[in-house]
């Protein structure tokens, strides 16, 4: 199915130490976010729980991240990014080195609160001047960074894990990484306020301001930007990708493990493989997404994931390969979708889209994978792969009925992205 070329747009170069250290947040952010499903039955057994408890970590967590999201176009415009950012990774750091030391599982949810409030409003932060001052690119390599990251958790924790060395010792390891995370973002949180010229995008509207598009200047109200219908599109994507993404990463350990009788190294080997998926897919296709074009790699993206989480439904087939393609197939969505926000919501409404899009992309984390537990409980861990690719089904139509809307061509010639 074809769809309107889509428009070049026009920025001044990144500044590259903001730039770099985006790339190092990334990488920082992912490392705590794949680690859950491995550490798990570590876990579950330190604290004695049931499997349905994995969903009161994620639940927690991602409502702190959802509340977080939600407020993240305010702190932004009010506080400033820098100083949200710096603010916000202190709490993450802290967060996950109480992972560390808790001594019984309602801390440990505490902590996942903390965690979940300060990654909230960072990935909100980071991606909103991402999507205004980067190209499609970068946002593709930056979301390539959090998967380096997030390939790198498992192989950490399921190394400690064989070791002996126990969960506790992965996330005192990732906690040390964010500490120092804190450290640069502190010391350079005025240089996010002052970065380069805002994105020029490519509708007369959005050119005609550069406040327009600036995240930190005035925009419209939270309550406008939600009158908009490609907004709550967006949002209900955002929900169905993470819950994708999510319940795979977190659960196809323990269905491997303990439903298909695999061994630790091998479902460890095909976790890892997943979240490399994702990452050799950010890294490959940001050479080629501005030649190739967003909606396009957006549109072929959720073909491969309903073919990879078909693949891995299906038991006779090698869990490795579905996992792989999985993953490979959901690189671009995230990236994509973000640095597509300003064009399709409008630009005086992408800060509080953005945070509201990271909201949804939580509150996704803690729904899906959330089911999938009861699911695992009340027929057994096989129905988990069927439940993922019933969400990928979902997800491919409803970025369909999303380009059908904000994509459409409208009589200037322009496409329409807002109400």
């Amino acid at each position: 199915m074809s769809h309107p070329p889509e428009p070049p747009s026009i920025r001044a170069p990144p500044r590259p130490s903001l730039l770099a250290l985006s790339y190092l947040a990334f990488i920082s952010l992912g490392l705590p976010d794949a680690v859950l499903g491995v550490a798990w039955p570590s876990i579950r057994d330190t604290f004695t729980l049931p499997q349905t408890a994995l969903g009161a970590v994620l639940a927690t967590a991602a409502s702190a991240y959802f509340t977080s999201g939600l407020f993240a176009g305010r702190f932004m415009r009010t506080a400033g990014i820098g100083t949200l950012l710096a603010g916000s990774t202190v709490l993450a750091a802290t967060g996950v080195v109480g992972y560390a030391a808790s001594p019984a599982f309602a801390l440990f949810l505490a902590a996942a609160c903390v965690v979940g409030f300060g990654s909230g409003a960072i990935d909100a932060g980071l991606n909103t001047y991402a999507a205004h001052h980067f190209g499609a690119r970068h946002m593709t390599w930056l979301h390539a960074a959090y998967s380096t990251g997030a390939a790198l958790g498992p192989v950490l924790m399921t190394a400690l894990l064989t070791r002996g060395a126990g969960w506790r010792a992965g996330y005192a390891a990732i906690g040390a990484v964010l500490a120092l995370l804190v450290v640069a973002f502190t010391v350079m949180r005025r240089q996010w306020n002052g970065g380069p010229s805002p994105r020029t995008d490519e509708t007369p509207e959005a050119s005609a301001s550069p406040a327009a598009v600036d995240p930190t200047s005035p925009g419209i109200t939270a309550w406008a930007a939600l009158r908009r219908p490609s907004v709550w599109l967006q949002i209900t994507i955002f929900f169905l990708y993470s819950g994708v993404e999510i319940t795979a990463g977190q659960w196809s350990y323990t269905l491997l493990t303990e439903a298909r009788g695999a061994g630790t190294a091998a479902a460890g080997t095909s976790v890892s493989l997943y979240w490399g998926g994702i990452l050799a897919g950010r890294v490959v296709l940001g050479f080629v997404v501005e030649r190739v074009g967003n909606v396009r790699l957006l549109r072929l993206g959720t073909v491969g994931v309903i073919t990879g989480a078909l693949l891995f439904a299906l038991s006779g087939v090698p869990a490795a390969l579905g996992l792989a393609l999985l993953g490979f197939s959901l690189a671009p969505i995230f990236p994509g979708l973000m640095a597509e926000t300003p064009r399709r919501v409008g630009t005086d409404a992408a800060a509080h889209a953005v945070g509201f899009q990271v909201s949804a992309a939580t509150l996704g984390v803690a729904a899906v994978p959330s089911i999938a537990g009861f699911l695992g409980e009340w027929l057994g861990l096989a129905a988990i792969a069927p439940l993922i690719l019933g969400v990928a089904v979902l997800l491919a139509l409803s970025h369909e009925a999303l380009i059908a809307l904000a994509d459409r061509p409208t009589p200037s010639g322009t496409k329409s992205g807002r109400a």
